[in-house]
This record gives C-alpha cells, sequence and structure tokens, in this order.
C-alpha cells in the first residue's frame, strides 16, 4: 500500500521543540558515557555527529538576551 500526502510515513524530519530537542541532547550524552569499550567506533562517531549537530541548532534557537534599555532622563 502506498502512502498518501503528509503521511507520517512520508521521509521528511520529525520536528522537535526546545524542549523536546534538549531532552534528545541529554539522552545522547549520556548514551555516548554508557557506551562500552568495545563498542562499534562508527556506532561513536554518528552519536558524537548527532551531538553536535544538536548543540549547534540549540546554540541558534537559544532565546535572545533582550536589547539593553537606557535609562530614561
Amino acid at each position: 500500500m502506498r502512502a498518501f500526502q503528509g503521511q507520517f510515513s512520508d521521509n521528511q524530519p520529525i520536528r522537535r521543540n526546545l524542549a523536546e530537542k534538549q531532552k534528545q541532547l541529554r539522552d545522547l550524552k549520556e548514551t555516548l558515557a554508557a557506551m562500552k569499550a568495545h563498542t562499534a567506533e562508527s556506532l561513536r562517531d554518528s552519536v558524537r555527529k548527532r551531538i553536535r549537530e544538536l548543540e549547534v541548532e540549540l546554540r541558534g534557537t537559544s532565546p535572545a538576551t533582550p536589547a539593553p534599555t537606557r535609562p530614561s532622563r
């Protein structure tokens, strides 16, 4: 059976909000720390790559600091 337009099985990235991305980053860091010494290096590299991508993405979406205001006279 074929998928119809807009179905979840379409090849589209999952959109996550800021809290979900932060949770995923924490989970990935815990996963990397829990990996055994005999874990394949390619698997470690893929987890490290996803951690770097998430960190860059989170830095770009962090709430902007408000511009400094001048004191009124």
